[in-house]
């Protein structure tokens, strides 16, 4: 697999059955290892303190009909039946949603997108499913509304962010959340004295090894994911089915939704506080969706249907008939998942379900890694340092500055706490905020996407969003008894999201505001005497067109730039992948006697970036070949009556055009290539690097002519010279006269995260060596 092509495991969904049943099996361990640990904590959360359990059955045959139906609107229907056809070429997730929106409705919150981007492959895709115009009436309106009104876009961008932060949240909880619960098993082992002191300090060195272990990668351990997971989910399943047979063969009888009605008739204002509880059988649903990149649709589907919906009502209903015959149940250990377990399998499915409480968590730290990438990619949180641990498995990255913040919040909380319920408060509410961010989405992608009916989508948002209002309700009464957490560090994310996007709007706006023309550069020339000095000089800017300030800054206080000068331009788009053969978007600027190129390279929010060496080896041959295809007609009056865009060329990375120019280098040590004895006496000391020899290997046809050989001899030589990278070292200013929150924002708020979080250099994979800072203020 090419990482950077954006080719990765989605080709295989349309192939054999026997793809598609490996894909679900797969899938068992990625996706499904947080739900299907939840029936270590959901009763005992439930019955913490709010409802009794009595004589009568009552409340436990409630609490099992409340589940089942839960389990079977929410992950199976919603989100198996419905909400997974939403994908964005393939992609899942909070932001595959909002991008499908950005298309549809032209709402983009990055600001340098261009028309040429609608071009790209995935963009085209879409429309050709889809068509990008809504066909209802109500839905050209919302769409007209939606473009024209700014409010509406960023309250739409701030509902993403919010279901982002609360995933981020839920990488904290629910991590300690299954680990403090497997864990609670040794309390049936011990003596109630002991085994508070064990829990603990058991639980917080298991999760210390599980954060420790991230670098690594999940696919040096990922083998043993499924496994772990089916051998949980049948072991949760048969001993199910022994708890029914053995204690209450008529426990089915539960799942009348008439139960429902008398637990809520009976407990009123306590059943209804306990829903919070009852909410925690659904955790992990969002990973279906989140992780469908991954799988697909298919195989997603199969493995829920088939195995891991039967076996969790198996494993609640087996629950549920064991407390029916138990009513004296010593209170220190609650009515927990372990005191159902036959006692000589105690231990055995004890280790079976820390296991599986490591594999859920490993799925969702994976997740939060992924969403922390997407946010930085759009622009919407700041640069970190992201390592991509696997070559062949896509989307498998570590990001050290996250994972080691996610183990101090998830130490603080398991320490703060040290018991399921208050875990399960904080966790439920960040999972069913982050459901009903899903399901106010799909309501526009209903309308706006999939063309249907407004009926239809006020349906689905009166039919789920009551649901999971219910829930919401019932987990926010609970603020006080844990659930201020995910609020709290939800909150704290989007403030450091929104600061950075405004922050990162704002020195756009500036950019473009005090960007240049090519003709004042042109007419600076003589008066100021630049000089042109060897090598090819990559100028990073953020804008599409036009030459950035900073360099204007540069040029006028240091009148020389290299002989092959490239704006280069790296930019996210919203569609997930960006092929190979679309990557670069090329142009010249001004004369082409002049060697200034405009380069746009165009990655997806899921792309991997190459590194360094790669990446220029790419540019350079992808600008040979823009040459050589492109410049077969010299400069003309309509050439200059074009805008900017329109004379920009798509071309691909060195291994998409295999018929076209390939780049040889070879490393010598030394330069014998230099012609004269000045030359001789000013080269590179030895403990510099070694020079590149640089060929270009032209194809035989078609025939270039003789200014495009010329060019072409330019920048092979300016190649072999060295590559230097100028970028921008910002420092960013309110405007005198700004509001005291502008002030705040950026002069303080922006700024420490901008001198806290990795420069440009580093996320670009600049080599040090070849770095040159300038230093501008930004009067934003």
């Amino acid at each position: 697999m090419d990482l950077e092509s954006g080719v990765f495991q989605n080709h295989v969904k349309k192939e054999s059955w026997k793809t598609v049943l490996t894909l679900a099996y797969q899938s068992l361990g990625v996706v499904y290892g947080d739900l299907s640990t939840s029936p270590l904590y959901v009763y005992k959360s439930t019955f913490a303190e709010d409802i009794q359990h009595s004589e009568t059955n009552e409340e436990i045959y409630g609490v099992l009909s409340f589940v089942f139906w839960t389990l079977t609107l929410v992950p199976l229907l919603k989100y198996v039946f419905i909400v997974l056809k939403a994908d964005d070429n393939g992609e899942g997730g909070t932001f595959a949603l909002y991008s499908l929106l950005c298309r549809h409705a032209r709402i983009n919150s990055l600001p340098n997108c261009q028309v040429a981007d609608e071009e790209l492959y995935e963009y085209k895709k879409d429309a050709a499913n889809t068509c990008l115009t809504p066909t209802t009436t109500f839905g050209l309106r919302l769409k007209s509304t939606l473009e024209k009104h700014r409010v509406l876009q960023r309250f739409l961008l701030l509902l993403a962010l919010i279901g982002t932060c609360m995933v981020i949240g839920d990488g904290v909880l629910t991590p300690a959340l299954s680990v403090f619960s497997a864990v609670s098993g040794l309390e049936l082992s011990m003596a109630k004295e002991h085994h508070k002191y064990v829990e603990v300090p058991v639980a917080c060195t298991i999760l210390i090894c599980l954060f420790a272990l991230q670098h690594y990668g999940t696919h040096r351990v990922g083998f043993l994911f499924a496994p772990v997971v089916l051998m949980w989910l049948l072991c949760i399943s048969a001993i199910g089915i022994y708890n029914i047979i053995h204690w209450n063969p008529h426990v089915y009888q539960a799942l009348s939704p008439y139960y429902m009605y008398k637990f809520l008739r009976k407990t009123q204002r306590g059943g209804w506080m306990s829903l919070g509880g009852i909410l925690l059988c659904i955790t992990g649903s969002e990973a279906m969706f989140a992780d469908l990149g991954h799988f697909s649709q298919l195989s997603i589907q199969i493995a829920f249907t088939s195995l891991v919906y039967p076996s969790l009502i198996l494993a609640y209903m087996g629950q549920a008939a064991y407390l029916s015959q138990h009513h004296v149940i010593d209170n220190d250990y609650h009515i927990g998942f372990y005191v159902s377990v036959p006692g000589k399998l105690r231990w055995p499915v004890l280790v079976i379900a820390i296991l599986a409480a490591v594999v859920g968590s490993q799925a969702i730290i994976t997740g939060t890694f992924s969403i922390i990438k997407q946010c930085s990619a759009l622009g919407c949180f700041p640069r970190v340092k992201i390592v991509h641990t696997s070559s062949k498995i896509h989307g498998q990255i570590h990001i050290p500055e996250i994972n080691w913040t996610l183990m101090l919040l998830c130490l603080a909380v398991t320490i703060g706490f040290r018991d399921t319920k208050r875990l399960g408060n904080a966790s439920g509410l960040a999972v069913i905020t982050v459901m009903l961010v899903t399901t106010c989405l799909m309501s526009l992608v209903i309308v706006l996407c999939w063309h249907k009916s407004v009926f239809l989508a006020i349906c689905f948002v009166c039919f789920f969003g009551t649901i999971e209002a219910l829930y919401f309700s019932a987990s926010l009464i609970k603020f006080l008894e844990g659930a201020w957490v995910p609020i709290a560090l939800s909150f704290i994310f989007l403030i450091i999201m929104c600061v950075w996007h405004y922050g990162t709007l704002k020195t756009y706006e500036f950019d473009v505001q005090n960007k240049v023309s090519i003709n004042w550069l042109l007419s600076l020339g003589p008066s100021l005497g630049i000089v042109r000095v060897r090598g090819i000089g990559l100028i990073h800017t953020e804008l599409v067109s036009g030459i950035p300030a900073i360099f204007s800054h540069f040029v006028t206080n240091l009148p020389a730039f290299h002989q092959v000068l490239v704006f280069l331009c790296i930019k996210s788009v919203t569609v997930p992948h960006v092929r190979a053969k679309e990557r670069f978007l090329i142009g010249h600027i001004g004369p082409r006697e002049y060697r200034l190129y405009r380069c746009i390279v165009r990655y997806g929010y899921r792309d991997v970036h190459k590194d360094d060496m790669e990446f220029e080896k790419d540019l350079v041959c992808s600008i040979a070949e823009y040459i050589r295809t492109g410049n077969a007609e010299p400069n003309s009056a309509r050439d200059e009556m074009e805008s900017e865009d329109d004379k920009m060329t798509v071309v691909g990375t060195c291994c998409t055009h295999t018929d076209g120019i390939q780049l040889r280098e070879d490393d010598v040590d030394k330069i014998e290539s230099a012609g004269t004895s000045e030359l001789r006496e000013i080269r590179s000391p030895p403990v510099m690097q070694p020079r590149k020899r640089v060929r270009f290997i032209v194809p035989d046809s078609p025939k270039i002519n003789r200014g495009a050989r010329e060019e072409l001899h330019e920048l092979m030589e300016a190649r072999e010279a060295g590559i230097a990278y100028i970028l921008g070292h910002c420092y960013v200013r309110a405007k005198q006269g700004s509001s005291m929150l502008k002030k705040l924002v950026i002069n303080y708020g922006y700024e420490f995260l901008r001198r806290n979080s990795r420069a440009p250099a580093y996320t670009l994979s600049v080599p040090h060596a070849s770095t040159l800072e300038v230093g501008m203020v930004y009067r934003v």
